[in-house]
């Protein structure tokens, strides 16, 4: 069976993010065109361009320190708080070291306070079997 081949035109699409670059960039194509085309004379022209020059430069001086005040406020904010999340840990710990502090000492109260308590009954029951040695003479 012969095969069939179709041969037809292919289209690829491709798909690309265009991002502010690219629209700077028409925009100075777009500006660069219309002066060029401008019915000025090439003095004046040339005047026109480094004077929009200028303008684009000192925009894009404007734009970059706001975009490096952004960063730094970001940088700031995530500086604050890590530095309130390592202030909470420390308080956290300290406050579980305290209460480490206070268990042990309830414990050795207890502790003291247990032995103390044997030591009376103990005492008591010496002194008890000394008792009844000595009723039993009587």
């Amino acid at each position: 069976m012969p095969q069939v081949r179709d041969d037809g035109a292919v289209i690829i699409v491709e798909k690309s993010n265009g991002g502010f670059g690219g629209f700077l960039l028409g925009l100075l194509i777009g500006a660069g065109a219309a002066l060029l085309f401008a019915p000025q004379s090439g003095e004046e022209t040339r005047e026109v361009i480094r004077s929009r020059s200028r303008q684009l430069r000192n925009d894009a001086y404007g734009r970059a320190e706001e975009l490096q005040e952004r960063v730094e406020e970001g940088y700031e904010r995530a500086k604050e708080r890590l530095e309130e999340g390592f202030e909470t840990a420390r308080r956290t710990i300290k406050d579980k070291r305290e209460d480490a502090h206070s268990a042990v000492d309830a414990g050795k109260a207890a502790v003291t306070s247990a032995r103390d308590e044997l030591e009376r009954r103990l005492s008591d029951s010496r002194a008890s079997r000394r008792k009844t040695p000595d009723e039993s003479e009587a």
